[in-house]
């Protein structure tokens, strides 16, 4: 599992930054002006897709059927389970893709409603939906094709192509003329254009795993029937996150001009961490629970929740600390340019602060949401993700005054806490999830190095600030903190770790014996 996390983690890191890369263009070229808030929203729609289907619904019922067959029956049904979904599936998002376009306006409605009394920002938003919007057929077929992949354990295609859809927008803002089209329009449709490349990508590589898929007639088979029965409820339950972070776009629609855009930026450094290590740990998992659970290894699954959680919160919870210390240089530093203003970037940076609250809880509840997907269980996680959906919306409404853009990304934080709380309890009482001594031993060592990490940037953070005042202040200081800060917090932590014994020794002995080997053969 370990290897598997890796390769997915690279290829996700490699490509959130170029995302960072990509962000920094539009907070150049945009800042939180009406195009950007208008840009962001246009997004939004077609990415609560991707990541609920590429990261979450769609995994969750397709790879266990998928691995099933694979492994009960063989290559040839698997592939035609595949093939039939395919059908099935380019039947009904080509309709639900042609009702998008022609309802764009209510959508929009219902996306951002605080846009209505501008309507010029309205119209814009609604045009540049329209050219993302195709985007949400291209990417949920490239979920499927992701699926087999991950199912035949080829993971690094499926977790290159994101790649693709950061160099189209990079290349939609440097290479397209100003004058031969707006910035906003140029980004929409890069969108669009990265979906088809990302989809082209997947079914070479499905060609090359001896995996090809054809299109056949649409049929309702009894397989299909069971990846759409537990699509359904999953699309909730997997994508609880995600559905929060909507709820967050239409709260920051109702504040005031350009928080749509201040909460963007900072949710955008948020999800280097979320994506690279929760999407790595999830989608290397599930695959794996889903094996264990047909050959009824009980301890073994429980063991690898343990092992899964262990590596999760080792990575996670010294991400979120060091997040929340240094939110103000890092937003400096990637988005102080151009149109971005610096209030605008200390708003985003307090932001992040309040969403890397909820880091560790965003990502064990993809830990823990594979744990019911593998056993075909969709209800459970739906439930909770429901309450944890009115929870977020209420704490919202509850927060919006008096905190302003602070009470979105904090309200998705305690929203997630408790989703990923639910979780495992839930699961704990089935009995596939078991933390022992040794689990609850290692998170108290990991806490320990994590806040001797954060003392020690603290202290020098402090130092720094007191013997060169302006770097507090400008984004080449903040670059300059951050250069001297990051190398520090990573040797501070991996020292600490290893002194309080938080991580696993033995597993990070075998993983170097097995790479030194590799390399020599």
């Amino acid at each position: 599992m370990l290897k598997n996390v890796a390769t997915i983690g690279v290829w996700t890191a490699g490509s959130r930054v170029l995302g960072f890369l990509r962000d920094i263009l539009i907070a150049a070229q945009l800042g939180t002006g009406p195009v950007a808030d208008a840009f962001f929203v246009a997004l939004k729609l077609p990415n609560l897709f991707r990541r609920l289907f590429g990261e979450g619904a769609f995994n969750a019922a397709f790879v266990p059927a998928f691995t099933a067959s694979l492994a009960g029956e063989g290559a040839g049904p698997a592939r035609r389970l595949a093939e039939e979904v395919a059908s099935v599936m380019v039947v009904w998002l080509g309709f639900l893709t042609l009702l998008g376009l022609l309802l764009m306006p209510l959508l929009m409605h219902l996306l951002a409603p605080g846009f209505a009394a501008d309507p010029a920002k309205f119209a814009l938003s609604v045009a540049l939906s329209r050219l993302t919007f195709p985007y949400l057929m291209l990417i949920c077929l490239s979920a499927l094709l992701s699926g087999v992949l991950n199912g035949i354990n080829r993971f690094a295609a499926a977790a290159a192509t994101p790649v693709v859809f950061n160099l189209a927008l990079i290349g939609a803002l440097v290479l397209v003329p100003r004058d031969l089209m707006p910035r906003g329009q140029a980004l929409a449709v890069g969108v669009t254009v990265s979906g088809m490349a990302q989809l082209g990508l997947l079914a070479i590589a499905l060609a090359r795993g001896g995996m090809a898929l054809r299109l056949r007639a649409p049929r309702l088979t009894e397989g299909v029937r069971l990846v759409l029965r537990r699509m359904g409820p999953g699309i909730v339950g997997a994508g609880v996150t995600q559905i929060n972070v909507a709820v967050d776009t239409i709260i920051a629609s109702l504040l005031p001009a350009g928080t749509v855009s201040v909460l963007y930026y900072a949710d955008r450094v948020n999800q280097l961490p979320l994506g690279t290590i929760g999407t790595a740990v999830a989608t290397a998992l599930l695959p794996l629970l889903a094996r264990q659970v047909r050959a009824a290894a009980i301890t073994e699954l429980r063991a690898t929740l343990n092992q899964a959680i262990a590596l999760t919160l080792a990575l996670t919870l010294p991400a979120a600390l060091a997040l929340m210390l240094l939110a103000e240089p890092i937003m400096l530093a990637l988005f102080r340019h151009g149109a971005l203003s610096g209030a605008a970037a200390a708003k985003s940076a307090a932001a992040l602060a309040a969403y890397a609250i909820g880091l560790p809880a965003f990502v064990l509840a993809k830990v823990f949401s594979p744990g019911f997907f593998a056993r075909g269980d969709t209800k459970t996680p739906v439930k909770i993700g429901v309450i944890a959906v009115f929870l977020n919306l209420a704490l919202n409404l509850a927060l919006m005054h008096p905190l302003g853009y602070l009470g979105p990304p904090l309200a998705t934080s305690l929203a997630a806490f408790f989703n990923a709380g639910a979780l495992a309890w839930l699961l704990a009482r089935t009995g596939h999830f078991r933390p022992d001594r040794a689990l609850f031993a290692r998170i108290g060592r990991i806490f320990a190095a994590s806040v001797a990490m954060v003392l020690l940037l603290a202290f020098t953070g402090a130092a720094l600030r007191a013997m060169l005042p302006g770097v507090a202040t400008d984004p080449l200081g903040a670059i300059a903190r951050l250069a001297a800060l990051i190398p520090l917090g990573l040797l501070a932590y991996g020292g600490a770790g290893l002194m309080f014994g938080a991580f696993d020794r033995d597993l990070l002995r075998a993983t170097l014996a097995r790479r030194r080997l590799k390399g020599r053969g």
